[in-house]
């Protein structure tokens, strides 16, 4: 589905030393995994004999028990295409290994024994374990089966997934397995753990967990041992977690008394995109694995995970403050960069009453702010045309005197009545040049006046007109700084909400994130905008969305539908979505001429459209293919 796989981590009730027991509730959990549809399940560390078996673990009676329920595993999950990844300890040539066990359809695909063997504090494994990182090349007979033994293996299926495994002080360590195992194309680490509970362990381990994911861009399942392990002189909280590319898609709660598992889908192909994108992740050493080949897996016919419908947007609100005062420090001190570098003491902004212009002047007044500058030398100039209302340009004109900015009108429409003249257009025909003379007629002015004053024009479109090319060439798509290109619609709202922690300009600032969004080209109909941008181009929030995942990822047209559909479900049908989608495409791949020539601008996000930044494209570039493939399905 879409290159997603749905993985779980367990935790089993543990009974110390009794391996058929343990083996009842492993099966249990396996099938239950199985009905979900889970691909790999992920048990905690040693986990046929409970961690804390200690010295017992040398003993044959526990050793051969343990054989016994692997094997009792094996038959009852014979017709399982799960993948089951359980601990054990195994002997070899006479030494002793803890070891993970993958396990799939009745038989035993591989075995990794663990790298690094703790002997510090409350741990001492060397005590019973060797260590297996020198076993590679190598096989081992066990059930009557000859299987894949060593550090040196790699699991795949037939479409996208790879999978690594580490156990528990694997990842601790200075230089962990799954490093390695990633570089090699492993795209979901799965830890087997027996990680103690102390004050703030928890919360360590998590961001061990995420972290790692993070750096490997991968998936990453953690299980550690539980409830049922030994309390003599620690105690196992059962943590188990999965991560996917630095983010916690789900965790459970600890201490549970009963056997549980969590899931959570995996973007396989999400992550196989990001790593396609990342030079160091391509510069990685390389080291040969043995490859072994999964059976079919099961598959998922539909994604039980949340779609955030505002990527652009933190997910949580208590982020609000810290993530607005960044996202403005960012554009006040590029502007602050570049005013010190040109020498020029003024900044001269076109004022429009909507979000972009009331952005773009926040963040230039934050910038003054910061070095002291008289806030006066802030040029806001508001240009009335044929569609401008007393509503967009009152909200100006009284946030432009509440800031303290300087402040001047300039009615734009006898300079288009003699353009209109000069090229023989009639007033009274509403197009594109219609609209088009009179946004190049207020930047020409806002240009003019900046060389009069010696001051720099702050560009005010936004990240999300840029992609959509929805702006008038050499008009309102040019600037001296382009303060805004990196922040999308959805983004600016959000940041403009955070500046209502200002009292004076709170009831402003109100007006105009309910005020429709429109450049006001057309004439107003008794004061009343009727030009809505949104009902022109749509919602910005998709196009925002269909963005996010376009560039980010390199999802697919369908891809993409498919998760706009589950993210706005409440809110939009398939065929709108779809409707808007082949409108981004076609003008994203239309409108790249505008992006080859974009005045300069800070990137703010993860996404910019600067083609000295992140995006080169080709302004003649065919959408053909990407139309195709959202058409055929």
């Amino acid at each position: 589905m879409y290159g997603y796989y749905r993985v779980a981590s367990a935790v089993n009730k543990t009974t110390i030393a009794n391996p058929s027991k343990n083996a009842k509730e492993i099966i249990s959990l396996i099938k239950e995994a199985y009905i979900q549809k889970v691909s790999i399940i992920v048990f905690p560390e040693l986990t046929l004999s409970g961690y804390s078996a200690s010295d017992l673990l040398h003993n044959p009676t526990l050793q051969q028990a343990q054989l016994e329920a692997l094997g009792y595993i094996l038959k009852e999950t014979s017709n399982i295409s799960t993948t089951a990844i359980i601990g054990s300890s195994i002997e070899y040539k006479n030494r002793l290994y803890n070891c993970a066990i993958l396990i799939q359809k009745g038989k035993i695909v591989g075995i990794v024994p663990k790298t690094y063997i703790p002997n510090k504090k409350e741990f001492y494994e060397k005590r019973h374990f060797n260590s297996g990182e020198k076993i590679k090349d190598t096989t081992i007979s066990i059930l009557n089966q000859t299987v894949p033994f060593g550090v040196d293996l790699l699991f795949f299926d037939d479409y996208e997934l790879v999978v690594g495994i580490e156990i528990c002080e694997d990842l601790w360590a200075i230089t962990p397995p799954s490093n390695t195992l990633a570089s090699n194309g492993a795209n979901l680490i799965c830890n087997l753990s027996a990680s103690n509970e102390l004050i703030g362990k928890a919360q360590y381990r998590q961001e061990l967990v995420r972290t790692q994911s993070a750096r490997l861009i991968c998936g990453y399942i953690y299980s550690s041992a539980g409830v049922g392990e030994s309390s003599t002189d620690t105690i196992f909280g059962g943590d188990a977690m999965i991560c996917e590319y630095g983010s916690l898609v789900a965790q459970n709660s600890r201490f549970n008394q009963q056997s549980h598992l969590i899931s959570a889908d995996i973007d396989i192909s999400k992550l196989k995109a990001l790593r396609k994108m990342e030079t160091s992740y391509e510069e990685s050493l390389y080291t040969n694995l043995r490859e072994i080949k999964l059976s079919t897996l099961p598959k998922i016919e539909k994604i039980q995970r949340y779609i955030n419908p505002h990527p652009f947007v933190p997910s949580k609100y208590d982020d609000k403050k810290s993530r607005c005062e960044e996202i403005v420090n960012i554009q006040a001190h590029s502007l602050i960069k570049r005013l010190l570098h040109t020498g020029i003491k003024k900044a001269v902004i076109g004022i429009s009453g909507g979000l972009d212009s009331t952005l773009a002047l926040l963040s230039t007044h934050k910038a003054f702010e910061i070095m002291n500058w008289d806030y006066r030398d802030i040029i806001a100039i508001t240009m009335p045309g044929f569609g401008t209302t007393s509503r967009t340009k009152n909200n100006a004109t009284l946030l432009c005197e509440t800031l303290g900015v300087t402040l001047k009108e300039i009615d734009i429409t006898p300079i288009c009545r003699l353009e209109f003249d000069a090229i023989s257009h009639d007033i009274d025909e509403h197009s594109v040049t219609y609209e088009n003379v009179q946004a190049r007629a207020r930047t020409s002015i806002l240009m003019n006046l900046a060389n009069k004053e010696g001051g720099l024009v702050i560009g005010t479109g936004d990240l999300s007109e840029i992609a959509l090319g929805w702006s008038t060439y050499n008009g309102d798509h040019m600037s001296m700084y382009a303060l805004n290109s990196g922040i999308p619609k959805t983004l600016i709202r959000y940041v403009i909400e955070y500046f209502k922690s200002n009292p004076n300009i709170s009831t402003i600032i109100d007006d105009i994130l309910d005020t429709p969004i429109s450049p006001e080209l057309l004439p107003h109909d008794n004061d009343k905008i009727t030009q809505e941008t949104e009902d022109i181009v749509g919602p910005y929030e998709l196009h925002d969305f269909f963005l996010y995942h376009f560039i980010k990822y390199g999802a697919s047209p369908s891809k993409i539908r498919y998760l706009a559909k589950k993210a706005f479900e409440d809110k939009y049908d398939i065929d709108t979505i779809t409707k808007w989608l082949k409108l981004f495409i076609r003008r994203f791949f239309t409108q790249q001429f505008k992006r080859s020539c974009m005045p300069d601008g800070p990137k703010v996000g993860t996404i910019s459209l600067s083609p000295r930044a992140d995006w080169r494209m080709s302004s003649d570039s065919d959408m053909s293919l990407w139309l195709e493939e959202l058409n055929s399905i």
